[in-house]
């Protein structure tokens, strides 16, 4: 059962909930689906009046939504039932090139544009009829493209925009690389969800001999702009933390990116401590490992890399020498975004699965209720380290 299940099961929700999980994030939302149909088929319902019962316990909440594709590679959004009336969670995993579509006979993987049109277009689709509508956003659309630096365009300011403009009341992401990109949209919900409690469930359900004290344990940034990250975990486990900072050549650009020259590193030793390096993504992979390399050379024990979103755009071969090599004991990500049959199969890969804890949000949300405990899940991890210390868990 949920965690506030005392409060939702005497809170009347906002109204019939709907969910939309687009081809891109199809298993999740199925996942999600269960969990919100179970709570709600055990949750006593008794405050409800007989018309609001009747849709609230439901075999499943998905409503049926496809996005066809013309030979010319245009498309449409569809949706197969009636949404009026509806709160309306749509979910789209914006990186998943595993998704294929025919263009002149040609084949294509889908891009990040890809899936955010077909997202505008079931947006469209709905044609404003849905009482509300939400987009769960796992890896915010453009999130990297966030701020202007010269003559550029601010991609994500622009989608978030957009979205609002077509009817979109809040819209929900994990760990944007920047969350003051939601200045673009003031007047409007915005929130940026931290899986700290999964990583460090992940990583305890895994390791069963990790030592969580300040001799033993300390966690990573691996450069300035995840600092804050860094300091919650640490925070909340109660060990120290350092960072690194990226010395780059700002003279040259390299596949869009000024390159790194050094990494420096800021904190107290850590000789002989396994190191928790926590990041937003893994893109390429080759700062992570950059930064292990430097920790081996300070000593360091076992080295576990952490990242919300695992894209691995260079492939996996990078990693398994890592690990081959000793620099990486474990590589934690979450399922947010698309993982390859070969990550899953990976004995050093820990998966954290976030389809509870989107199930959580949509529950508490479609009730019209605060998720402030959610976004800030202190209470748990003390709970569950105290579990793993007494050998409980």
């Amino acid at each position: 059962m949920p965690r506030n299940d005392e409060t939702l099961a005497t809170k009347k929700p906002i109204a019939p909930l709907g969910i939309i999980p687009l081809e891109s994030i199809s298993d999740i939302g199925q996942k999600v689906d269960q969990y919100l149909s179970q709570w709600r088929a055990d949750r006593n319902s008794d405050h409800l009046d007989d018309i609001t019962k009747s849709s609230y316990r439901s075999g499943s909440y998905i409503v049926s939504a496809k996005v066809p594709r013309f030979g010319s590679g245009e498309a449409k959004g569809e949706i197969s039932q009636s949404v009026r009336g509806l709160d309306v969670y749509i979910m789209t995993d914006v990186t998943n090139y595993s998704l294929t579509y025919k263009l002149c006979g040609h084949t294509n993987h889908y891009s990040p544009d890809d899936h955010y049109a077909d997202l505008k277009r079931i947006i469209a689709a709905i044609e404003g009829k849905a009482n509300r509508i939400t987009v769960i956003l796992p890896f915010l659309y453009e999130s990297r493209q966030h701020r202007r630096t010269s003559r550029e365009s601010l991609d994500c300011a622009i989608a978030l925009q957009e979205l609002i403009a077509m009817g979109v009341d809040n819209i929900i992401t994990f760990d944007a690389h920047d969350p003051r990109v939601q200045n673009a949209i003031p007047l409007h919900g915005f929130d940026t969800v931290q899986p700290a409690y999964q990583f460090i469930k992940g990583i305890l359900k895994n390791v069963k001999d990790l030592q969580i004290d300040n001799e033993h344990l300390m966690i990573i940034s691996p450069d300035e702009g995840g600092t804050n990250r860094a300091v919650y975990m640490a925070s909340v486990l109660g060990v120290d933390m350092g960072m690194f900072y990226k010395r780059r050549d700002y003279s040259k650009i390299v596949d869009g990116r000024n390159p790194i020259v050094a990494h420096e590193f800021l904190g107290s030793s850590v000789e002989g401590k396994d190191v928790i390096i926590v990041d937003d993504m893994i893109s390429s992979g080759e700062s992570m490992i950059d930064v292990a390399k430097e920790l081996k050379k300070r000593k360091a024990n076992r080295i576990f890399t952490v990242a919300t979103f695992g894209l691995f755009t260079s492939g996996l071969d990078k990693f398994d020498k890592a690990v081959e090599e000793g620099l990486i004991y474990r590589v934690v990500t979450t399922n947010l975004t698309y993982q390859t049959p070969e990550l899953l199969s990976r004995p050093y890969y820990i998966n954290c699965d976030m389809s509870k804890y989107i199930a959580y949000i949509i529950d508490t949300l479609n009730h019209d209720c605060t998720i402030a405990s959610l976004l800030d899940p202190y209470e748990r991890i003390e709970a569950l380290v105290n579990k793993y210390k007494a050998g409980e868990y």
